[in-house]
């Protein structure tokens, strides 16, 4: 399916990051990356509201299911859409998903 659209977040650091946005169930190349994990209600100019589920960082985007440990919490949350930040860098990744961590306090990273 083809992009939904983007998506601008702020971390606690202050520091905005914009994220492109798919249908929870597309399949990716197996990239580096940052994801969250949302529910999108579609709004009719074409944007999204989101309730932010999960947020966690990847070597590799193709594998599935995304976190099998809190798939539970995520199918319970209705988490219909990923929003990807690539990002090859580990040591990126790891402080891209804590800021964003600490700024959205998704319940899924709380389980």
């Amino acid at each position: 399916m083809p992009k939904l659209g983007t998506v601008g977040l702020k971390g606690a650091s202050g520091r905005s990051y914009e994220f492109s946005v798919y249908p929870r169930a597309d399949l990716f190349k197996p990239l580096g990356a940052v994801y969250l994990l949302a529910k999108r209600i579609p709004q009719p100019e074409g944007s999204g509201d989101y309730t932010w589920i999960y947020v966690a960082e990847t070597e590799d985007i193709s594998r599935r299911p995304f976190d099998e440990l809190h798939k539970t919490c995520i199918d319970d949350h209705e988490a219909n859409s990923v929003c990807l930040l690539i990002e090859e860098s580990a040591a990126a990744r790891v402080k891209i998903e804590a800021d964003l961590r600490r700024a959205l306090d998704p319940p899924c990273n709380r389980a």
